[in-house]
């Protein structure tokens, strides 16, 4: 038995059906309230307009005029022309039957003993007499004398009634007057109002519906464009960005995801740097091998020997490389886990360990007295490549200089020496992946160690400076006191040139 499956409504969709819900929702309960409270008042006017003709009957039926009888002052002068008083029940029917003339809706019966004997003088919408069962309920009711209201549901529909007794002090005889109105015919024009309401209302909602799907569509373009643009972008190209209108939530959202497009890019093509310079890095040693391995003769044992030594050396520069590359990687990649280091006690640290690299006098110069947020460990990688460095490339036997200072509200730990200096154009290129700078001197390297130093200093939100000259290079290591308001550099590390002026350098992904 397949699974059933469930359509999938698009947010557009959603969106526009929880508003259209809402606005029914609220079209409806204001209309059904308006309509509720507007019948019971028609309700109270009926009942109102079936008193005023019991006591007009009452006036008709004493002879008194009816502005007495209706009047709250008991005092209050009769008409100047007097009324006779009828002299039998017949009579005061009559009268009642002919002064009191139904409206619209309405209609009324005068009875006498139980039998209905005069109806209204005009037409009316329905008579009342007409019904049996209603006349009974009728004189049941009032025929010991009194006033009765309620509502018969008869073959003219719901009938609100009013039944008063009339009798004559002379006359055995007993009437009842009843006076009526059909409710639903009095209801007809609120029910015509709510017909005409609940037509507009329904306009209103399929416009709302039309506007709404458009002004959605519109707020929503962007969504759509980043479904488009991310079903579009491939693992070659991610250089596809958005377009960004607005100024409000789904533009941010936009910017957002252009944000995320752009270190997608970035990452890929250092991805595809890295891969390059590997490549590049590892072409050569491999020739070497291969080359030496293919005219190597077995029945030399002089030449397999050294055929050995050149390959396993070799083997060795590249996994130096591929540990360089995973350090380096480690080291941009990892979030840095600082904290307070006491910086007097790291300089002296670091110090000893430099000592043993043999070759060169080790000179401490000074030592900063500061607490800083660090990462020790790293710090100390980092500072000992800087005095590794230091060594290889300087003169055997020199002078090797390392010291932290404070300034302002950065820690330096740096390293000088009095070696040849680096050329000005190769101030950038050094921290670069496996950029080199061409000394003269013949030392080989990986090319990572400075770019695994200035990823450590990026990593503490701070940079590198160098100074250099013929008489010496000076690097250092910058770092801020206090991180809490800054983050770390995501592009590069800042060097300064011989002036000390800091410059931008771009070492990411290289």
């Amino acid at each position: 038995m397949a699974a059933l499956t469930l359509p999938r409504w698009s947010v557009r969709s959603r969106i526009l059906g929880v508003i259209l819900v809402i606005t029914a929702l609220g079209m409806t309960v204001a209309g059904a309230s308006a309509y509720l409270l507007q019948r019971e008042r028609v309700l109270d006017v009926i009942d109102d307009e079936l008193f005023t003709a019991v006591e007009s009957a009452r006036a008709i039926a004493t002879g008194l005029p009816r502005d007495a009888v209706t009047s709250e002052d008991a005092d209050a002068p009769a008409s100047p022309d007097p009324v006779t008083p009828p002299a039998s029940v017949d009579e005061a029917m009559v009268r009642i039957m002919q002064g009191i003339i139904p409206g619209r809706s309405e209609s009324s019966v005068a009875m006498i003993d139980g039998d209905p004997v005069y109806i209204p003088p005009v037409d009316v919408d329905f008579q009342m007499f007409d019904d049996d069962a209603f006349m009974e309920r009728v004189w049941s009711e009032a025929r010991d004398g009194v006033v009765s209201i309620g509502t018969a549901f008869t073959e003219d529909g719901a009938i609100r009634y009013i039944a008063a007794p009339v009798t004559i002090a002379d006359d055995a005889a007993v009437g009842v007057y009843a006076t009526g109105y059909q409710i639903q015919g009095e209801l007809d024009d609120i029910d015509s109002a709510f017909a005409t309401y609940a037509i507009i209302a329904g306009i209103t909602l399929l416009a709302i519906g039309v506007v709404g799907w458009f002004v959605a569509g519109r707020l929503l373009r962007p969504i759509r464009d980043v479904t488009a643009a991310a079903s579009r972008i491939t693992g070659t190209d991610l250089s596809e960005r958005i377009p960004v209108t607005g100024r409000d939530d789904v533009s941010r959202l936009t910017e957002t995801i252009n944000g995320m497009f752009e270190r997608l890019d970035e990452s890929a093509t250092a991805q595809r740097q890295l891969l390059d310079d590997v490549r590049h890095e590892l072409t050569t040693p491999i020739t070497i091998v291969r080359g030496h391995l293919e005219l190597l003769d077995p029945n030399a044992p002089d030449e397999v020997d050294a055929t050995r030594a050149l390959a396993i050396d070799e083997l060795d520069r590249m996994s130096e490389l591929v540990s360089d590359i995973d350090v380096l990687a480690q080291a941009s990649m990892a979030t840095m886990l600082t904290e307070p280091t006491d910086v007097a006690d790291l300089t002296r640290q670091v110090f000893a360990k430099a000592r043993a690299i043999a070759g060169h006098e080790w000179q401490l110069d000074a030592v900063a007295e500061a607490v800083a947020p660090l990462s020790a460990t790293r710090i100390t990688q980092a500072w000992l490549q800087l005095a590794d460095n230091a060594a290889k490339y300087s003169p055997a036997g020199t002078v090797i200089r390392l010291a932290s200072r404070v300034h302002h509200d950065t820690v330096e730990f740096w390293v000088a020496d009095e070696g040849p200096g680096i050329p000005e154009d190769a101030h950038k290129r050094i921290f670069e992946r496996f950029g080199r700078a061409d000394t003269g001197r013949g030392i080989a390297g990986s090319g990572l160690g400075l770019p695994i130093v200035a990823a450590i200093a990026r990593g503490h939100g701070g940079h590198v400076r160098l100074d250099s000259s013929p008489a010496g290079s000076r690097f250092g290591i910058v770092v801020p006191l206090d991180m809490s308001d800054g983050a770390p550099v995501a592009a590069g590390a800042s060097l300064a040139d011989g002036d000390g002026d800091p410059v931008d350098i771009d070492t990411e992904g290289r």
